[in-house]
């Protein structure tokens, strides 16, 4: 049988013809996408930013002094270099401080201080000199941030154990082919739907309300936020796992649960795990984040020190953060080739 047999295109009297990639439906549809996002753009002042880009473009090429981007940018980046490594503690900030039983490797310093002041009496402004004595750590913010990302690490190993806890029985419930009725399904399919929406900011927001300001109320929030994902992923893979050793197992007269423990688990679990070591990276870096809030952990001092501008604190918290997510990326990399593999 040939082509021309087979292919209808080649009919006696047919033209055969090369559809178009597109008609007027999709470039209608172009245009109005491109209409709401120029709307858009302008309520985002997508302009502005351009504008403020090319001005900062214009003042590195030498063609204007200086541009508000820069400017904002320019101090921050300075001020991140040389990174804080030693701690300076004032000494009359020390309760009980002896001089004379120093921390290992600790040294007091003093510093000068010049600074100008208003005097009532000669309504004029004055220099004043004054001296201050530091006791100066030369490791001492290394270790302290190193404590503190030690404490962001394990918010988010309990943000995820929580998670894991929370999101298993949520999975079963709703996974439309292991779910007991639709009751169930619907509620844990809200359940679900609603710890998602809740972003991990404001669910710590209100959690630091009922718990102060500790690491609890971080890795609550990490947790139920965490569990709307992990529901979500763990109910779609039961309802896709092959139905096969599932049909075999039921027809040899198994319950539901033996046939979830022993045809559909082995099958999700490879899955299980990536979602899980995702999540637990993912709340790590957004340990960060509630931390702004006060909810514990590195966040907490990342936000100190900007509010008073010691940039060299921040620069050092930063690659802090940036090493403990590439080790935990590297970490979590082995696991799973060791686990799935």
């Amino acid at each position: 049988m040939t082509l021309a047999q087979t292919d209808p295109r080649s009919a006696p009297g047919k033209k055969w013809e090369l559809r178009p990639p597109y008609d007027w439906r999709a470039a209608l549809a172009v245009l109005v996408i491109a209409a709401l996002l120029g709307i858009s753009g302008q309520r985002m002042e997508v302009g502005k930013m351009f504008y403020l880009l090319g001005e900062a473009v214009v003042a590195n090429l030498g063609f204007k002094e200086e541009s508000a981007v820069g400017k904002g940018l320019g101090t921050m980046i300075r001020g991140l270099f040389p990174i804080a490594v030693a701690e300076k503690t004032p000494v009359d900030r020390i309760p009980g401080f002896d001089p004379d039983n120093l921390p290992l490797f600790s040294h007091v310093e003093t510093q000068t201080i010049t600074a100008q002041s208003y005097d009532v009496e000669t309504m004029q402004r004055v220099t004043r000199t004054t001296t201050k004595e530091y006791l100066v750590k030369p490791i001492g913010y290394v270790i302290r941030v190193a404590g503190k990302m030690l404490e962001t690490i394990e918010m988010a190993i309990w943000a995820t154990m929580l998670a894991v806890f929370l999101s298993l029985p949520l999975a079963i419930g709703n996974a439309r082919n292991y779910t007991p009725n639709r009751a169930v399904y619907f509620a844990c399919r809200a359940t679900v739907s609603f710890l998602r929406s809740l972003p991990e900011l404001i669910l710590a927001m209100f959690l630091v309300l009922a718990f102060g300001f500790s690491p609890v109320a971080g890795f609550l929030a990490l947790g139920l936020h965490s569990a709307g994902f992990l529901g979500k992923f763990y109910a779609e893979d039961i309802e896709d796992a092959d139905r096969k050793p599932q049909e075999a197992l039921e027809a040899l007269g198994a319950s539901k649960l033996r046939v979830l423990r022993a045809a559909v688990l082995p099958q999700v679990f490879p899955s299980y795990v990536a979602y899980t070591l995702y999540i637990l990276d993912r709340n790590v870096r957004m340990a960060t984040v509630v931390g702004l809030v006060g909810a514990g952990g590195i966040g907490q001092e990342l936000k100190g020190r900007f509010d008073i501008f010691q940039y060299d604190h921040v620069g050092t918290i930063l690659v802090a953060i940036f090493i403990t997510v590439f080790a935990l990326d590297q970490i979590s990399a082995r696991l799973r080739a060791k686990l799935i593999g």
